[in-house]
């Protein structure tokens, strides 16, 4: 089958192919990339799918999500183990809905990214492709302790730890040694363990650090990616950018959580409500962290390093992992919808280690495609406009408008 469309975008961070072609084989991958013309002068006999005035561009991968994240539900006690995978199959299925084809899970009850997969490749459902953490680790007390997150202290017992994860089928593993307080709360010691363990047995780890101090720990730890890195600094980033090491900022977390907490405090909520309290309270993290993402955002890209898409939504009524804001507040503050683009396509594909499989339109890749409507390489909201989701070539997802 061929696939044409006014608009292609490779996913490289810069190529546009206009009256762009496609050809998907039968075992689902991508044979041939060029200009319809060229495409349909080399295959004549081949049914072709024209999209008109549309963009065809790989499929998006959300790197930071947390599909079984069942605790600001406001009926907690239902979530049963029954009730929190049928949960996490809805947040699956929504993925697809938006054109996501890929995630990384960093952190949900344990065992239930194993088998959320597991029952994608049997066919019981249709999931993105899922990379995950299990459940994470974190200190006694640290982030994440009230969250079912492992309590973990000291360099033996956090390798322990990762060798348990890994026995029981972790992707990745993930550290979290900050929150919104400014000490640190691994030790250099525990971090530098974590990490020498992680790669010493050939995996990658991603951790949880937002302000300055607790970055800096963790890029002299030499982790491969830095979830949020709220303040980080140019300097970290250059830093990052020399080592190897990704960002994933994301912004739309906080930006939403910004936004909850200000409407809130806006209202006049009674201030002995928890969630009002709780929102003041944390409105002096919040309020910063926004304006550090919109002030900053453009001079840490410009550093080279490399930056991933992930929405990290967990708040309760908030949009389900809104990876197509995260890209539009990318691009409104200062980088191309084409670069935009690459943070969700060909960067995260080549930091999870599948840049031959998929993350590109490009020959010998799966093909993991969407459709949108309009012209995606100069308009981003135009992933706002999903038409078709294609994941190894086969249909998974068609728009009902």
């Amino acid at each position: 089958m061929i696939y044409t469309a006014k608009h292609l975008v490779i996913g490289d961070g810069k190529t546009v192919i206009l009256d762009g072609a496609l050809r998907v084989g039968e075992d689902g991958t991508i044979s041939s990339v060029g200009t319809k013309q060229e495409i349909t002068a080399r295959y004549p006999d081949e049914p072709v799918t024209d999209y008109g005035d549309a963009t065809l561009l790989p499929g998006l991968f959300d790197m930071h999500v947390h599909f079984g994240y069942y605790y600001s539900q406001p009926d907690q006690a239902n979530f049963d183990d029954f009730m929190i995978a049928y949960y996490a199959a809805e947040q699956a299925k929504h993925a697809i809905r938006l054109g996501i084809t890929t995630v990384r899970d960093v952190s949900s009850p344990h065992n239930l990214m194993k088998q959320l997969r597991l029952a994608g490749e049997k066919g019981y459902l249709t999931v993105p492709r899922i990379f995950h953490t299990d459940t994470g680790i974190c200190m006694t007390g640290g982030h994440g302790h009230d969250d079912g997150i492992p309590e973990v202290d000291g360099p033996w017992p956090i390798r322990k730890k990762i060798r348990e994860q890994i026995r029981d089928g972790a992707d990745w593993i993930k550290i979290l040694t900050s929150n919104r307080a400014s000490i640190p709360e691994f030790t250099q010691e525990e971090l530098d363990a974590a990490v020498d363990e992680t790669h010493r047995v050939g995996r990658k780890c991603v951790v949880h650090a937002g302000i300055p101090p607790s970055i800096q720990m963790c890029i002299d730890a030499g982790f491969d990616t830095i979830e949020h890195g709220t303040f980080l600094t140019v300097e970290q980033a250059e830093q990052m950018a020399e080592k190897g090491i990704a960002w994933d900022p994301t912004i739309t977390a906080y930006t939403v959580l910004y936004e909850f907490t200000k409407e809130i405090i806006a209202s006049g909520a009674d201030p002995s409500d928890r969630i009002a309290a709780k929102a003041i309270r944390d409105m002096g993290f919040f309020e910063p962290a926004y304006f550090a993402y919109k002030n900053n955002f453009k001079k840490l890209y410009d550093t080279g390093v490399t930056v991933l898409a992930g929405s990290d939504m967990v708040l309760y009524n908030a949009p389900p992992l809104p990876i197509n804001r995260e890209l539009s507040l990318m691009v409104e503050y200062g980088i191309t919808p084409l670069q935009a683009i690459q943070t969700a396509t060909g960067n995260p594909a080549r930091v999870l280690g599948i840049e031959s499989l998929t993350g590109q339109l490009k020959e010998g890749l799966q093909a993991d495609l969407i459709v949108v409507e309009g012209n995606a390489a100069e308009d981003i909201t135009a992933l706002n406009r999903l038409k078709v989701v294609f994941m190894g070539g086969k249909e998974v997802h068609r728009s009902e408008a």
